[in-house]
C-alpha cells in the first residue's frame, strides 16, 4: 500500500504526525507534502522538529513543486489523507483551485477515482466550510473530523490522536490495533 498524506496550516498538527508514525511502524509506503504554515505549527505545537517528522514519509515533496509526482494521475497511490485540513486548502480542494501541491494531488486523488480523506480541524464552522465539506462529500470525498471518542475514556492526549488514526487505517483497511474498539453495553 501506498498513501499521500498532506499536512496543511492548522491547528492540530500532531494528528498528522501521529499518523506517519503509525504508518512508518504498519511500513506502509508514505508520500509526504507538508504545507509552509504546517512547518510552522510543528514548531509551534509540538516539541518535533521538522526533519524528524520528513524522516517519517519514504518520500518528500515541496508543496509548491506542481510538477512533483503526486501531481499527476499516472503517479500510482492508494489514496490520500489531508490531516490537518486548513480551511484554505479545503477551500481550494473543493473549488478546483489547485494552487498548491496539496490542493492539486488532492483533484488529482478524485479524479482518479481514488480515496481522498479530509480531518477538518476548526471550530466553529461557517456555512461557507460546511459548503465545500458538503461539496467534496458528494464527490466520494471522506470527512473525518478530528473529533475523537471518549467511550474508551482515555488517559492521555495520545489517546485521543490513536482514536483518529485508527478511524483513518479503517477508511483504507488497514489492520490496526491503535485504538480501543466499541464492544457495546450489556442490558
Amino acid at each position: 500500500m501506498k498513501l499521500l498524506v498532506g499536512i496543511s496550516g492548522s491547528s492540530g498538527v500532531a494528528y498528522g504526525v501521529r499518523l506517519l508514525e503509525v504508518l512508518k511502524t504498519l511500513k506502509i509506503e508514505t508520500h509526504l507534502i507538508i504545507s509552509k504554515w504546517a512547518e510552522e505549527c510543528i514548531k509551534i505545537e509540538t516539541d518535533k522538529k521538522l526533519p524528524h517528522v520528513k524522516k517519517l514519509a519514504k518520500h518528500v515533496y515541496s508543496n509548491d513543486d506542481l510538477a512533483a509526482k503526486p501531481s499527476s494521475g499516472s503517479f500510482k497511490i492508494n489514496g490520500m489523507v489531508v490531516i490537518p485540513c486548513s480551511m484554505k486548502t479545503l477551500a481550494s480542494i473543493a473549488n478546483g483551485y489547485e494552487d498548491t501541491l496539496i490542493s492539486r494531488s488532492a483533484s488529482v486523488t478524485l479524479k482518479e477515482s481514488r480515496k481522498l480523506i479530509i480531518v477538518p480541524r476548526e471550530t466553529p464552522l461557517t456555512a461557507i466550510h460546511l459548503s465545500n465539506m458538503l461539496t467534496l462529500a458528494r464527490l466520494g470525498t471522506i470527512i473525518l473530523p478530528a473529533m475523537p471518542g471518549f467511550y474508551h475514556k482515555p488517559k492521555s492526549i495520545d489517546e485521543l490522536f490513536n482514536h483518529i488514526t485508527g478511524k483513518i487505517l479503517d477508511q483504507f483497511g488497514i489492520e490496526n490495533k491503535v485504538f480501543k474498539r466499541w464492544v457495546g453495553v450489556d442490558p
